[in-house]
């Protein structure tokens, strides 16, 4: 078993999006990451937090850049138009600068800008070192707590509600066995017959129905990926609180704003 301490860590940073984006467009800027939260844009915070953590060697951020987000930088990536297109584009990036053996990737998007250096921290050293895949997810009271009166999106499991979190990370010697598989789900995901078909009638029902199990799901999407793949509960809201639309943005500027004067 290797330790997280031992494990080296690159990033990837999605930070593009639509063009036709008008949540960005009515603030004025091409993409989602670029819109400021207290003057500065949300990339930003997710780069300085990952930067903070003392444990990303490398960060690889797709999409349009600023001068301030080009300074935390190591690799700039064109935008390709997709979330599995973009990951595929920032690994590659980071594969042609050299991976090595044993070599993580935290691919992370950058619309988070409550997250810290200290929860990229402990994310990382919670993880499975084993998993192919391993994906954060957060308690729904978790979230409310943090952010009173945040609305996001919960699945009903067995164990609790839960959030996904908008951070991942990968193996990425791995990343061409599960990707093809993993694009299968994310097209079928608002495609109730076909993820039905894709994950099985038993498991769809007992979603449906909050009677799966964390681990139940853990074991079904191994299997349809062909990895393993690990659930990390994690106790940190930011990492399921994304900003989406005006009432997101209100909420991360107001929290990141008292933040800063206690600090």
């Amino acid at each position: 078993m290797t330790s997280q301490e031992s494990v080296r860590y690159s990033a990837v940073v999605l930070g593009g999006g639509d063009p036709g984006d008008e949540f960005a467009a009515a603030h004025g800027v091409p993409v989602k990451p670029l819109i400021p939260v207290n003057g500065e844009p949300m990339a930003l915070y997710v780069l300085r937090a990952l930067q903070g953590s003392g444990r990303v060697a490398r960060i690889a951020y797709v999409g349009p850049t600023t001068p301030e987000i080009e300074a935390l930088i190591h690799l700039r990536v064109t935008d390709n138009g997709s979330l599995l297109g973009n990951l595929e584009a920032g690994v590659e990036a980071l594969e042609a600068g050299g991976i090595r053996k044993g070599e993580r990737v935290l691919v992370v998007t950058a619309d988070i800008p409550m997250l810290t250096a200290r929860e990229v921290q402990d994310v990382l050293d919670s993880a499975s070192t084993d998993a192919a895949l391993v994906y954060p997810v957060v308690r729904r009271e978790v979230c409310e707590a943090a952010y009173p009166g945040v609305r996001r999106t919960y699945a009903r499991l067995r164990g609790g509600s839960f959030t996904g979190g908008n951070l991942f990370i990968l193996d990425p010697s791995l990343i061409g066995q599960f990707l093809p598989r993993l694009r299968e789900v994310l097209a079928a995901r608002k495609a109730p017959l076909k993820l039905a078909g894709l994950i099985g009638p038993g498991i769809f029902i007992k979603l449906l129905t909050g009677r799966l199990t964390v681990e139940a799901l853990e074991s079904k999407v191994s299997d349809i990926l062909g990895v393993q793949a690990r659930a990390l509960i994690t106790p940190h809201a930011a990492v399921g609180t994304d900003v989406d639309q005006d009432e997101d943005l209100a909420l991360a500027e107001a929290y990141l704003g008292s933040e800063k004067e206690r600090g």
